[in-house]
């Protein structure tokens, strides 16, 4: 199991620097934006506290002849939740994308265009879930990204239009434009680009190069 996992760590390092290798980053480069990734997965910055009034289900448990029923009951609570933002998951690929876009303006409004469709995708499939948070589906958005690259862009540029339009376009259309009525989740804490070390943004940027790479 030990072999497994050092192969699998091995491997996704290798295909993460194939993958920035594609964008226009050297090798030096990639360890840096890896390691600030890593690193800024365990930062969250608070940015803002969402409190509102919702309508809870609760469960009145009364005990009838031996038998337990669990009567539910509407009441209203405040529901308090406090947003963050991590910085591997959010800030560091906005950092990148950014960079790309400054390095290579010609290729701005390719990516308004490409970050825009993204986004609108993302947001049409996430889905809320109580106790979870946002749900989106893993292979959507850097598929979408990948072809919507494709599509508009420059074949010298679709590497740098599918990983801006796949991680920002995940970030946004996932996390950003689903904060309206947030609490209603019932999460006592909502984290913008995800709590994890690889969040669903930094690898939803990955597989779009790739994607595009082989084609």
């Amino acid at each position: 199991m030990a072999i497994f996992v050092v192969v699998l760590v091995y491997l996704f390092f290798g295909v993460a620097e194939i993958a920035f290798e594609r964008i226009g980053f050297s090798r030096e480069e990639f360890v840096i934006i890896l390691a600030l990734t890593f690193i800024g997965s365990f930062i969250n910055i608070p940015v803002t506290r969402i409190t509102n009034v919702e309508n809870m289900v609760d469960y009145r448990e009364v005990r009838v002849f031996w038998v337990t029923y669990r009567i539910p009951q509407s009441t209203r609570k405040q529901i308090s939740t406090l947003v963050i933002v991590n910085v591997g998951g959010a800030i560091v690929p906005t950092i990148v994308s950014l960079f790309l876009l400054v390095s290579h303006p010609s290729l701005l409004g390719y990516a308004a265009v490409g970050l825009l469709v993204s986004s609108v995708i993302v947001h049409l499939v996430a889905r809320r879930e109580r106790g979870v948070g946002i749900v989106t589906p893993a292979f959507i958005p850097p598929i979408a990204a990948a072809i919507i690259s494709l599509l508009i862009a420059p074949a010298s540029g679709a590497a740098i239009i599918a990983y801006v339009s796949g991680s920002m376009g995940a970030l946004i259309g996932a996390d950003l434009t689903n904060l309206r009525g947030i609490t209603k989740l019932g999460a006592p804490v909502v984290s913008i680009g995800g709590a994890g070390t690889f969040d669903g943004v930094f690898l939803t940027g990955i597989m779009a190069v790739l994607i595009v790479s082989i084609h």
